[in-house]
């Protein structure tokens, strides 16, 4: 998929109007080739890094002036690809875009695979595996606490800790390594494993960050349910903090479902209010409350709203006991600003005219969920499947290589699960790769990332 040695050139900005638009080149020849279409006071070729040219890009067939532009040149090695790269500068008409686009694949350039510009970063040294990773986690962040675990990991944190792990299960092969080579003079040395159950304990650790991880990197889906008027888009409004649905005393008001993303601290949330459960006789509200019950299902989470000025109906009761059989469910007593009812037990609490008891169910779905709470942005925190894999791959060769010792296993059979404990971390960092895990993961970033 990836020809490593073309130049290539990708919008890196989105498609559409806007003032400035950015197209990035890289490649050996990058800068020669683009010499042919840029008209100014420098080539480009000629033009030291980190340095910026002003000028026109033409049409080197015609000599028309397309664009009027600033060039940003890099040079090789001190580039985000480590090649000759720039990026152009021009005015974000989709109209000229293309048009310089067009004129760069006719003059030496090739259209950029998805994430082929941080994968040339990745195959040029300029960056591990798990900060290539963290390219696209920044991109697609859903939260402002994604975005930063993101970039911590973008700065190398997750690598540092890898590494730290690396050597310590490196310190124990080279004892074994040297055991092996002087058998006669270290007959009576033991093997020391203190750093091995300590390697084991680090990897736990980063494992049981995953389930935190993928949630803050995807979300979960939270569906409100309830009877009508029960104040399902009150909440749906509260948990926004803004009135984006239509509250009315009048039944039914809701009879598709909404939905919006918002940020539960720092977890990102897909929020559906549905139309309330009730049987009718309308068949567009009938569908509505068909649409509520797929919703529901599909859901990770189901916020249940009762009305306490009513109180627990037989009809709450069923919705309430289907739903338990099939989802984790919060059960909410509503309205409590206009109702002097206790709550039954397992409500809780709410009045989304105040505010009160909002708080309480901010942290009964985040335990609902069973995440912990990432206080600290510097937490280092794993969120792929290949991460879990491969850290669950060294766990189990670290544990074999304890029971290869314990039980006085001969020092090269020992030496085999410390090998494989190692080549999985290096699989993890990219030290060790394959074509098929490298277009797994860079298929899924944007053209020109």
């Amino acid at each position: 998929m990836y020809q490593l040695d073309d130049n290539i050139a990708a919008l890196a900005t989105p498609w559409g109007k806007s003032a400035i638009a950015i197209i990035r080149l890289s490649g050996r020849d990058s800068l020669i080739n683009l010499d042919k279409i840029f008209k100014g006071k420098k080539k480009p070729s000629a033009t030291e890094g980190y340095t910026i040219i002003y000028g026109h890009i033409i049409d080197p067939a015609t000599e028309e002036k397309i664009d009027e532009v600033l060039i940003s040149i890099f040079k090789a090695p001190n580039s985000y690809t480590g090649e000759n790269s720039a990026e152009i500068n021009c005015h974000g008409n989709p109209v000229g875009i293309q048009r310089i686009l067009n004129i760069l694949y006719t003059n030496g350039f090739r259209e950029a695979e998805p994430g082929e510009f941080t994968l040339r970063a990745f195959i040029n040294r300029k960056m591990d595996l798990t900060r290539a990773e963290a390219v696209q986690e920044i991109v697609s962040a859903k939260t402002e606490q994604a975005r930063e675990l993101a970039l911590h990991k973008l700065e190398g944190k997750l690598f540092s800790e890898i590494d730290s792990i690396k050597q310590e299960i490196l310190s124990t092969i080279a004892q074994v390594e040297l055991m092996l080579d002087y058998p006669e003079e270290d007959a009576n040395i033991n093997i020391n494993t203190d750093k091995l159950t300590d390697s084991i304990e680090r990897i736990k650790n980063l494992l049981g960050t995953y389930k935190t991880g993928r949630i803050l990197k995807e979300g979960i889906k939270i569906a409100l349910a309830g009877n009508t008027n029960a104040g399902k888009s009150s909440l749906f409004n509260l948990m926004l903090k803004e009135d984006r649905a239509i509250v009315s005393d009048i039944h039914g008001t809701t009879r598709d479902y909404l939905e919006s993303w918002l940020s539960i601290k720092g977890m990102p949330v897909l929020l559906y209010d549905t139309a309330g459960i009730r049987k009718s006789e309308d068949p567009i509200e009938a569908e509505g409350i068909k649409r509520s019950r797929l919703l529901m299902e599909s859901s990770n989470l189901v916020i249940y709203i009762v009305d306490s000025t009513i109180g627990i109906t037989d009809e709450d009761d069923d919705n309430i006991s289907s739903i338990e059989k099939i989802k984790k469910i919060i059960k909410v007593w509503n309205k409590t600003d206009l109702s002097k009812k206790s709550p039954p037990a397992g409500f809780i609490p709410l009045s989304c005219k105040t505010g009160e008891g909002f708080k309480e169910l901010e942290d009964a779905i985040i335990r609902s969920v069973s995440i912990a709470a990432v206080e600290d942005t510097h937490t280092i925190v794993i969120d792929s499947d290949r991460q879990k894999r491969c850290l669950e791959e060294s766990m189990d060769a670290l544990f074999h290589a304890l029971d290869a010792i314990s039980n006085g296993e001969p020092l090269d059979i020992v030496a085999v699960p410390l090998r494989a404990a190692l080549n999985s971390l290096g699989e993890l960092t990219g030290e060790i790769n394959s074509e098929d895990i490298l277009e797994q993961i860079f298929c899924n970033f944007c053209v020109g990332k």
